[in-house]
């Protein structure tokens, strides 16, 4: 949700909405409706797509440079984040099957984030002696 300087008389509003989401969430997650430009509201996007071989994430990123963006992984989750001097953005995407963290690929351009990772292996056997 984005607001401009016009909406000052409302920030106690909004500030009930951060407080009862971030109460529903209750697993982390910190919503914010910041004013003015400091956050990316809803210029961004993420979509997942899933197939046999590989799990591809798609953002939409627009004005922020490549070296803004900062990636992270831990097999399970995606942290994107991206801090400019008016801008910030941090998203965690639950992807939907483990991935192997070290196959990912990224790129960006004209706005558009794209990382790819493969699936992670199957669990291995283990031999009982």
């Amino acid at each position: 949700m984005r607001r401009d300087d016009n909406d000052e008389p409302f920030d106690d509003f909004f500030r009930e909405i951060e407080r009862m989401m971030n109460d529903m969430m209750g697993d982390g997650s910190d919503v914010h409706f910041d004013g003015g430009d400091a956050g990316f509201g809803a210029d961004t996007h993420v979509d997942v797509h899933e197939t046999d071989d590989e799990i591809r994430v798609v953002g939409d990123l627009p004005g922020v440079e490549k070296d803004d963006i900062k990636l992270e992984c831990d097999g399970e989750t995606l942290t994107i984040s991206a801090h400019t001097e008016h801008r910030q953005y941090d998203e965690r995407v639950s992807l939907p099957v483990r991935v192997d963290e070290h196959s990912a690929t990224a790129t960006y351009n004209n706005g558009v984030l794209e990382v790819v990772f493969d699936r992670a292996d199957s669990s291995a056997g283990i031999d009982l002696e």
